[in-house]
């Protein structure tokens, strides 16, 4: 769904802790590389297509997601990263 937003060039969601849920989705967002795009716009992107307890709680920014060898996105880092920003 992230990845539909012309200014997004790849995404990865992952659950993060949630004092009031247990856990709230979490998007991370590499952006196409002229595009500015503030996350209260993503969520509002994800609004238009999917049900409001799956679109991102928190969207953080970076420059690129870590991956294997095969290219897929490594989700455990992804997290690990996320975590540490909180």
């Amino acid at each position: 769904m992230l990845r539909s937003h012309p200014g997004v060039s790849e995404a990865a969601v992952i659950g993060i802790p949630d004092e009031k849920w247990g856990e709230a989705v979490c998007a991370v967002v590499v952006l196409e590389s002229a595009n500015k795009v503030k996350p209260e716009e993503l969520v509002e992107h994800c609004k238009k297509s999917i049900a409001s307890y799956k679109k991102p709680k928190k969207v953080l920014f970076t420059e690129d997601l870590p991956k294997n060898p095969a290219g897929k996105v490594i989700k455990k880092e992804v997290k690990e990263w996320v975590l540490s920003k909180t």
